[in-house]
């Protein structure tokens, strides 16, 4: 999920949201509504359409018809705007803990990372690409961002702790424990042409598919054909002139079964009859085989990554309930019915909190009751 994050103060934007604005046929009009207050930071109605805008487009992308989309969405509208408050918190936690140095520059490193994947050059190159396909550059800068600083917070302040908490004894325990966890299954590596029949005769895409199969088993180049004619996009721009097809490595296990079967027995080097999938054909190259492994060698690290994943559900949630409680959160009448059992705020503290004045309040969570 996407995410915006406005530093504003409560009383400035409590202020706008209850001041009317005037059109010029003299119509009275509300500027926006706060739906949350967050210790010094709000969560607005505009905030709220602004995601459920993106969320419906995404799945319209994906799709699903946009009334559909729409009835959706608002469906889970309380859902969106826990999460919002949610983010706020990691934000804040975030700046807090001094991590908008090292956010920023992996935000531009990801950005200048993309800007080579398509071939571009410059930054500004890229903002004009990214325009040409609707993208907002800004905007999407922000999103990154958000999740950037999100991920950040979490591994520094749940993630680590388990990793390194983890007495060794306990880290062999499980080892000898689950051993079958620690044996890595087959896996493979694995590159494609995909021919997309959309707008097209689907009998003459299998066809061209086909005579493709016929020219690489005779010797032809796969990341030549595949530059040439694989129809894989990213952001409305083909994929494989860069990449020539590559796909990634995968585990045997985790290929979803149609894939599985149509690679079994393709050997290294070599490519699978087309496959038919959602919206078009697939022609699968097996660039490398690794085979499993029969007899799991201990390894300190890996271990404990297995147990931080185990572990790190339960205690993200309990993290996050606790910066909700340890935090001034205020929602609306209109919406907290719905939105509080979601956060599972500690109710009575949140009622305490708001009998509270600014000056009671902790000097970090200090913020003036509306």
């Amino acid at each position: 999920m996407k995410s915006r994050f406005i530093s504003l103060t409560f009383v400035a934007l409590f202020s706008l949201a209850s001041l009317p604005a005037y059109a010029q046929e003299g119509e009275l009009k509300v500027v926006d509504e706060v739906i949350a207050q967050v210790n010094e930071d709000v969560i607005t109605l505009s905030m709220v359409r602004r995601e459920s805008k993106e969320r419906v487009e995404a799945l319209k992308q994906g799709g699903m018809p946009e009334q559909q989309a729409k009835d959706e969405v608002t469906k889970h509208q309380s859902e969106l705007i826990a999460t919002l408050i949610n983010e706020q918190l990691l934000m804040q936690k975030g700046k807090e803990l001094d991590l908008s140095s090292e956010v920023e520059a992996e935000v531009n490193r990801r950005m200048l990372e993309v800007a080579k994947e398509q071939g571009i050059t410059t930054i500004e190159k890229l903002d004009e690409a990214m325009r040409e396909s609707g993208l907002d550059p800004v905007a999407t800068r922000q999103s990154l961002r958000t999740e950037i600083m999100k991920q950040a917070v979490i591994q520094q302040e749940v993630d680590r702790r388990i990793f390194f908490g983890l007495p060794l004894d306990e880290v062999k325990k499980y080892f000898e424990a689950n051993r079958a966890k620690f044996t890595k299954p087959e896996s493979v590596v694995l590159s494609e042409i995909f021919l997309s029949y959309a707008g097209k005769n689907e009998a003459d895409v299998k066809a061209r598919a086909m005579e493709l199969v016929t020219q690489l088993r005779a010797g032809a180049d796969f990341a030549a054909l595949a530059a040439a004619n694989s129809e894989r996009e990213m952001n409305g721009v083909r994929v494989a002139p860069q990449n020539k097809g590559k796909v990634g490595r995968f585990e045997m296990p985790s290929l979803r079964e149609e894939i599985a079967k149509q690679i079994k027995d393709v050997k290294v080097g070599g490519v699978s009859d087309p496959l038919r999938i959602n919206d078009g054909y697939q022609i699968l190259r097996v660039d490398e085989r690794i085979d499993a492994s029969s007899a799991p060698v201990f390894n300190e690290n890996q271990v404990r990554e297995a147990m931080t994943i185990e572990r790190s559900p339960k205690e993200r949630e309990t993290y996050l309930r606790n910066l909700l409680n340890d935090s001034y959160v205020k929602i609306s009448e209109s919406y907290r019915d719905a939105v509080e059992p979601l956060l599972k705020l500690d109710t009575k503290a949140a009622a305490k909190a708001d009998e509270s004045t600014s000056g009671k309040s902790s000097e970090k969570n200090k913020a003036k009751k509306p």
